[in-house]
C-alpha cells in the first residue's frame, strides 16, 4: 500500500485515510453499479481495503499513458474523462487536443482496466468539482481474495460485469458510427445506372 500512497501523493491527491464504513454511504450503495449488490458488511470489508482521497477542481486524477495499477470509486463530486486525439504528442495542450469521453458522478468506477491488466492508462481524468474517491490497488484486491474469498470473488464478478457493459456500449456506438446515413441508403448508388448511355 506504500507504493500506492506514493503514486497518489505524487499526483498531488490528499490521502484522508482508509475508506471505513463504506456501507454508511447509503445513496452511494444504491447508485454505484459496483457496490449495489454488496451487503453492508461486505462493503465495509471492501472499504477497509481502499484509501480515501480528495481532489480540488481542475486537479488531474489519472493521466493517459501512465502506468499504475489502481482504480477509483467516485464517492462525491464530478469527474471529466478525456482522450488525446490520435497522433497528438503527450506534451501538447490536452484541452485543445483531446476528446471528452464522459462526465461521471457519484458511484462511478474509473481506472479498473489498468488495475486489472497493468497496461498504461487509456484516458485522463480531472476533477470538475471537489472530489472524494475511494482508491483500490491491485495488491489490495489480492489480499481481499486471500483473506475474504467471497468478497473478493464478488468484486471480480462486478468488475467483469462493468467491463462487459462498457464493451457492449462501445460496440453499439461503433456499429452506429459505421452505418451509412439513412438518406444515403435510400437513394442507392450514385451515377448512371445499367443500360444508360
Amino acid at each position: 500500500m506504500q507504493k500506492l500512497r506514493q503514486q497518489l501523493e505524487a499526483r498531488g491527491l490528499v490521502i484522508v485515510g482508509a475508506c471505513e464504513r463504506l456501507s454508511a454511504r447509503e445513496s452511494l450503495m444504491q447508485v454505484s453499479p459496483l457496490l449495489r449488490d454488496f451487503t453492508p458488511p461486505e462493503a465495509d470489508l471492501l472499504g477497509a481495503a481502499m484509501l480515501r482521497i480528495r481532489a480540488e477542481p481542475g486537479q488531474q486524477l489519472i493521466a493517459e499513458g501512465e502506468a499504475s495499477d489502481w482504480m477509483m470509486v467516485l464517492l462525491q463530486g464530478t469527474v471529466d474523462i478525456g482522450k488525446r486525439q490520435a497522433g497528438t504528442p503527450f506534451d501538447a495542450d490536452f484541452d485543445r487536443a483531446s476528446t471528452r469521453l464522459a462526465v461521471i458522478r457519484e458511484g462511478a468506477v474509473v481506472g479498473e482496466m489498468s488495475m486489472l491488466d497493468g497496461e498504461p492508462r487509456y484516458a485522463s481524468c480531472w476533477a470538475l468539482s471537489q472530489v472524494e474517491a475511494a482508491v483500490l490497488g491491485r495488491d489490495a484486491v489480492g489480499r481481499l481474495i486471500a483473506e475474504h474469498p467471497a468478497v473478493g470473488a464478488k468484486l471480480l464478478v462486478k468488475l467483469t460485469q462493468l467491463l462487459a457493459q462498457r464493451l457492449r456500449n462501445t460496440s453499439s456506438k461503433l456499429v452506429k458510427a459505421l452505418q451509412p446515413p439513412p438518406d444515403a441508403a435510400a437513394s442507392g448508388p450514385s451515377g448512371p445506372g445499367p443500360g444508360t448511355a
